[in-house]
């Protein structure tokens, strides 16, 4: 099961995942994760290409098409299980430390 294999995402595979809950490409995936973590995570094409290749491997996003020198990507189903596990994880902390008060 992808949990097994993926403890835990880091911030750069959280979002890289959400950036394509609908499908997207490189580039514009790398501004969705800036816009969606409000600038705080910075995905460098290094980064961001080992990622895809790895999640491809593995089932967690599948190449939907080509189009011109694009490469479009969209997550499957094993992967939105993943995301949606560990947003639950992140949730269950957040629980966890109530007692902290804001």
């Amino acid at each position: 099961m992808a949990r097994e294999q993926y403890q835990r995402l880091t911030e750069p595979m959280f979002y890289l995942l959400l950036s394509v809950v609908e499908e997207n490409h490189g580039y514009a995936m790398m501004q969705d994760i800036q816009m969606l973590s409000h600038n705080r995570v910075k995905v460098g094409n290094g980064t961001m290409y080992n990622l895809l290749e790895r999640f491809l491997k593995d089932g967690i996003i599948e190449l939907t098409r080509l189009e011109a020198r694009k490469k479009y990507y969209k997550i499957t189903s094993k992967g939105l299980d993943l995301l949606k596990e560990e947003r639950l994880c992140l949730k269950r902390q957040i629980e966890d430390s109530k007692f902290l008060g804001e």
